[in-house]
């Protein structure tokens, strides 16, 4: 299929693009990204999604598909020539479906409020108001530790000696979670924390190397210096006044 049947209209730095570009990766679909300036909605955007106004949107045949999961289940279902990112038991689906909601629940607040937050001990607060995040060894480490409970306890039950949370194949937690490792590699830079540790998380941290070297991947995820260089030029000037350079 040429590219100009397929177009995806969103932001380079989004992870929920990102998890439309790794889907239509892994079901190996030619697709042309149409770039939206980052604070700006576009002509396009706007006519191709005219209710919420929100990247990302597929465009399929000039015919527009809106929001994330609506949009990935389109193309498991349109081309599906890779393996299923989504199962098809309905028990299994519901399980994809409850953790991925809760990554998007958890960690998405957590990393924007990190971000926005105007001092180290407004940062703790941040972490301290998330009942599913603590700090670990605050007082001992000059670098202080995040540990997520909720998904550190997950990650041994689920993967089980498994290669990803999807099986043998990645699938849709894989996708939720890795969209965001990029932006936790850069929260760690920016505030001088551990989020995912080798040690206190020996199974998201060995999984987080796995899924970034995946070849369906690494060619779709942002370069942490483009991502870090955005980070502190303009998302942290913009939410907090305050100069990283």
């Amino acid at each position: 299929m040429g590219k100009t049947d397929v177009k995806l209209v969103g932001v380079w730095l989004s992870p929920f693009v990102l998890r439309v570009r790794i889907a239509l990766n892994l079901n190996n679909v030619d697709y042309e990204c149409l770039e939206d300036k980052h604070g700006s909605k576009s002509e396009l955007l706007l006519k191709s999604n005219p209710v919420h106004k929100k990247i990302p949107v597929l465009i399929h045949d000039d015919k527009p598909v809106r929001e994330l999961i609506i949009i990935v289940q389109y193309i498991n279902e349109f081309w599906n020539s890779g393996p299923s990112i989504l199962p098809s038991d309905p028990y299994d689906r519901s399980v994809e479906n409850f953790w991925s909601a809760y990554i998007d629940s958890k960690w998405v607040p957590l990393l924007n409020g990190i971000a926005k937050a105007e001092s180290n001990e407004a940062k703790k607060g941040v972490i301290r108001k998330n009942n599913n995040v603590k700090v670990i060894d605050e007082a001992k480490s000059p670098r202080p530790l995040l540990c997520s409970t909720g998904l550190t306890n997950f990650a041994p039950m689920a993967l089980k000696g498994k290669i990803f949370f999807g099986g043998e194949c990645i699938g849709y937690v894989d996708v939720a979670l890795g969209s965001l490792v990029g932006w936790l590699r850069v929260s760690e830079k920016v505030n001088g924390l551990k989020m995912i540790d080798e040690d206190m998380a020996p199974n998201l941290f060995k999984w987080a190397v796995r899924f970034c070297s995946d070849d369906s991947i690494k060619d779709v995820m942002p370069q942490h210096d483009q991502l870090l260089e955005f980070a502190v030029n303009v998302f942290i000037p913009k939410f907090t006044g305050i100069s990283c350079n």
